[in-house]
């Protein structure tokens, strides 16, 4: 059981420092984010809502009480991480590489999700 919790935890701890940290930069350093929206062809006015739907999924996440809730936060990640896939790779860049590691925290922290007590 305890390998489960570290599991647990170790995953959705680096996956919450990625989210807070992808957040931050969305706010702090607009210009470099939309520069990057742009040559991705996504619309720049999606960068704040993008920003503040990771901060709510990590906070939902993180608490772990309400479950149908918890269970939109995992997917919205998910679907997030797998249309940033692949947006880097249709744009030929490496930077597809993070988004495949964070599907891989996401996953992790699904599964073991319902072994740690809240």
């Amino acid at each position: 059981m305890k390998l489960k919790s570290t599991l647990y935890w170790g995953a959705t701890l680096l996956l919450s420092f990625m989210m807070i940290g992808s957040a931050g930069m969305y706010f702090f350093n607009y210009p470099a984010v939309k520069l990057e929206f742009t040559g991705l062809g996504f619309p720049t006015y999606l960068v704040y809502y993008i920003a503040c739907a990771k901060i709510l999924a990590v906070l939902v996440i993180l608490n772990n009480r309400m479950k149908k809730l918890v269970e939109w936060a995992y997917a919205g990640l998910f679907f997030e991480f797998i249309l940033a896939t692949l947006a880097h790779v249709y744009h030929r860049d490496a930077e597809h590489i993070v988004p495949i590691v964070a599907i891989l925290f996401l996953l992790i922290s699904y599964c073991y999700k319902d072994h740690v007590r809240t």
